[in-house]
Protein backbone atom coordinates (compact mmCIF):
# COMPACT_ATOMS: atom_id res chain seq x y z
CA UNK A 1 0.00 0.00 0.00
CA UNK A 2 1.20 3.41 -0.96
CA UNK A 3 1.00 6.09 2.07
CA UNK A 4 0.92 8.88 -0.26
CA UNK A 5 -2.83 8.75 -0.36
CA UNK A 6 -2.62 9.92 3.24
CA UNK A 7 -0.26 12.67 2.98
CA UNK A 8 -0.95 15.81 3.91
CA UNK A 9 1.15 17.49 1.32
CA UNK A 10 1.07 15.34 -1.83
CA UNK A 11 0.27 16.67 -5.64
CA UNK A 12 -2.95 16.46 -6.59
CA UNK A 13 -3.64 14.16 -10.30
CA UNK A 14 -4.51 17.36 -12.22
CA UNK A 15 -1.88 17.46 -15.08
CA UNK A 16 -3.60 17.91 -18.40
CA UNK A 17 -5.30 14.62 -19.71
CA UNK A 18 -3.86 15.20 -22.74
CA UNK A 19 -0.59 14.96 -22.08
CA UNK A 20 1.72 12.33 -23.31
CA UNK A 21 3.23 9.94 -20.80
CA UNK A 22 5.98 7.58 -21.07
CA UNK A 23 5.94 4.73 -19.24
CA UNK A 24 7.94 2.41 -18.06
CA UNK A 25 8.88 -0.34 -15.32
CA UNK A 26 10.36 0.42 -12.24
CA UNK A 27 12.56 -2.03 -9.58
CA UNK A 28 12.41 -0.71 -5.85
CA UNK A 29 15.53 0.88 -6.61
CA UNK A 30 14.46 2.87 -9.45
CA UNK A 31 11.33 4.27 -8.52
CA UNK A 32 13.06 5.31 -5.11
CA UNK A 33 15.04 7.66 -7.52
CA UNK A 34 12.04 8.55 -9.02
CA UNK A 35 10.86 9.70 -5.94
CA UNK A 36 14.15 11.93 -5.52
CA UNK A 37 13.55 12.86 -9.10
CA UNK A 38 15.71 11.36 -11.13
CA UNK A 39 15.18 8.48 -13.49
CA UNK A 40 17.50 7.71 -15.70
CA UNK A 41 18.15 5.46 -18.80
CA UNK A 42 20.72 4.08 -21.19
CA UNK A 43 21.31 7.04 -24.23
CA UNK A 44 20.64 4.21 -26.57
CA UNK A 45 16.97 3.76 -25.65
CA UNK A 46 14.50 5.04 -27.95
CA UNK A 47 12.73 6.69 -24.65
CA UNK A 48 15.88 9.20 -24.58
CA UNK A 49 14.69 10.54 -27.59
CA UNK A 50 10.34 10.35 -27.56
CA UNK A 51 8.70 13.86 -26.94
CA UNK A 52 6.64 13.78 -23.81
CA UNK A 53 5.83 15.62 -21.23
CA UNK A 54 5.34 13.21 -17.96
CA UNK A 55 6.45 9.33 -17.23
CA UNK A 56 4.42 7.30 -15.23
CA UNK A 57 5.93 4.17 -13.05
CA UNK A 58 4.80 0.54 -13.17
CA UNK A 59 6.19 -0.95 -10.45
CA UNK A 60 7.64 -4.42 -10.87
CA UNK A 61 7.31 -4.75 -6.73
CA UNK A 62 5.90 -4.78 -4.06
CA UNK A 63 2.65 -4.20 -6.12
CA UNK A 64 2.57 -5.02 -9.29
CA UNK A 65 0.89 -1.90 -11.10
CA UNK A 66 0.89 1.66 -12.33
CA UNK A 67 0.76 3.66 -9.22
CA UNK A 68 2.43 7.33 -10.17
CA UNK A 69 3.23 9.48 -12.65
CA UNK A 70 5.59 13.05 -12.95
CA UNK A 71 6.40 15.49 -15.20
CA UNK A 72 9.38 15.50 -16.97
CA UNK A 73 10.94 18.76 -15.73
CA UNK A 74 14.85 18.29 -17.55
CA UNK A 75 16.51 16.26 -19.43
CA UNK A 76 20.54 15.74 -18.73
CA UNK A 77 22.87 13.67 -21.05
CA UNK A 78 25.58 12.42 -18.07
CA UNK A 79 29.00 9.95 -18.81
CA UNK A 80 30.15 7.60 -15.84
CA UNK A 81 32.38 9.79 -13.60
CA UNK A 82 30.73 12.90 -14.96
CA UNK A 83 29.14 15.66 -13.28
CA UNK A 84 25.43 15.65 -13.53
CA UNK A 85 22.31 14.20 -11.02
CA UNK A 86 23.56 11.19 -10.93
CA UNK A 87 26.01 9.62 -7.94
CA UNK A 88 28.11 6.26 -8.22
CA UNK A 89 25.61 4.45 -6.18
CA UNK A 90 22.83 5.64 -8.62
CA UNK A 91 24.89 3.96 -11.59
CA UNK A 92 25.98 0.77 -9.24
CA UNK A 93 21.48 0.11 -8.49
CA UNK A 94 19.74 1.69 -11.22
CA UNK A 95 22.31 0.73 -14.88
CA UNK A 96 24.85 -1.44 -13.99
CA UNK A 97 22.47 -4.44 -13.21
CA UNK A 98 20.43 -3.72 -16.98
CA UNK A 99 23.38 -2.27 -18.76
CA UNK A 100 26.81 -1.77 -19.81
CA UNK A 101 26.51 1.66 -21.19
CA UNK A 102 28.66 4.30 -19.99
CA UNK A 103 26.63 7.37 -21.34
CA UNK A 104 22.58 8.04 -19.60
CA UNK A 105 19.97 10.72 -20.12
CA UNK A 106 18.59 11.32 -17.09
CA UNK A 107 14.99 12.48 -16.54
CA UNK A 108 14.70 15.20 -13.97
CA UNK A 109 11.18 14.54 -12.32
CA UNK A 110 8.86 17.08 -10.49
CA UNK A 111 6.98 16.06 -7.90
CA UNK A 112 5.46 12.37 -8.17
CA UNK A 113 1.69 12.28 -8.15
CA UNK A 114 -0.31 9.05 -7.01
CA UNK A 115 -3.03 7.58 -9.52
CA UNK A 116 -6.31 7.80 -7.94
CA UNK A 117 -6.63 3.90 -9.09
CA UNK A 118 -3.61 1.95 -10.30
CA UNK A 119 -3.65 0.23 -13.37
CA UNK A 120 -3.15 -3.53 -12.06
CA UNK A 121 -0.67 -6.07 -13.57
CA UNK A 122 -3.08 -8.81 -15.52
CA UNK A 123 -0.57 -9.32 -18.19
CA UNK A 124 3.26 -9.96 -18.28
CA UNK A 125 3.95 -6.46 -16.64
CA UNK A 126 5.72 -3.23 -19.03
CA UNK A 127 8.36 -4.46 -21.36
CA UNK A 128 10.45 -1.35 -23.21
CA UNK A 129 8.54 1.84 -22.95
CA UNK A 130 4.67 2.36 -23.28
CA UNK A 131 3.00 6.44 -24.70
CA UNK A 132 -0.20 6.96 -23.96
CA UNK A 133 -1.72 10.40 -22.23
CA UNK A 134 -2.20 10.89 -18.31
CA UNK A 135 -6.18 10.43 -19.80
CA UNK A 136 -5.34 7.25 -20.30
CA UNK A 137 -3.84 6.61 -17.72
CA UNK A 138 -6.90 7.33 -15.23
CA UNK A 139 -9.03 5.35 -17.09
CA UNK A 140 -7.63 2.29 -17.69
CA UNK A 141 -8.05 -0.38 -14.86
CA UNK A 142 -5.58 -3.13 -16.12
CA UNK A 143 -2.31 -3.48 -17.90
CA UNK A 144 -4.35 -4.99 -20.99
CA UNK A 145 -6.46 -2.05 -21.36
CA UNK A 146 -4.13 0.29 -21.23
CA UNK A 147 -2.40 -1.69 -23.85
CA UNK A 148 -4.85 -0.95 -26.06
CA UNK A 149 -4.71 2.79 -25.36
CA UNK A 150 -1.03 2.62 -26.03
CA UNK A 151 1.70 2.79 -28.38
CA UNK A 152 5.27 1.32 -27.81
CA UNK A 153 7.02 4.31 -30.36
Amino acid sequence: MDLDRFAADAPDDDAPADERVCVVATQPDTFARCREGIYPSPQSYDRTREPFEHMAFYRTAPVSAVTHYAPVVARTEQSRGGPGPMSESDWAETIDPFSDTETVVVFELGDVVLLDAPVENNMNGVRGAWYCTVGDLRAADTLSALADRATTS
